[in-house]
């Protein structure tokens, strides 16, 4: 079965995320870089990946996405920091 990803990306200063999910993550990032996948993302000038979570089944990956979407502003700043302290950008690609 094909991977999927939950990712959350952020701005410099960490003030704004955003949660997206794809089953091809280095496009994906691509087009958040090249402010094309999304008006928010381009907005708030969200284009450094700070987490991520890998599943082996797309359903899973949307269910996660929908229930972080859900999540109080500190909840997923917390659940960032316990893989993530410092909220360094992945350098993932």
């Amino acid at each position: 079965m094909k991977k999927s990803f939950v990712y959350i990306l952020t701005n410099t200063y960490r003030t704004t995320f955003y949660i997206g999910v794809t089953v091809n993550l280095s496009k994906r990032l691509y087009e958040h870089y090249d402010e094309t996948a999304s008006l928010f993302t381009k907005k708030y000038n969200l284009k450094d990946l700070i987490y991520l979570e890998e599943f082996s089944d797309i359903n899973q990956a949307i269910a996660r996405e929908k229930q972080l979407k859900n999540w109080h502003k500190e909840w997923k700043l917390n659940l960032v920091k316990r893989v993530n302290p410092n909220l360094k950008t992945s350098d993932y690609q």
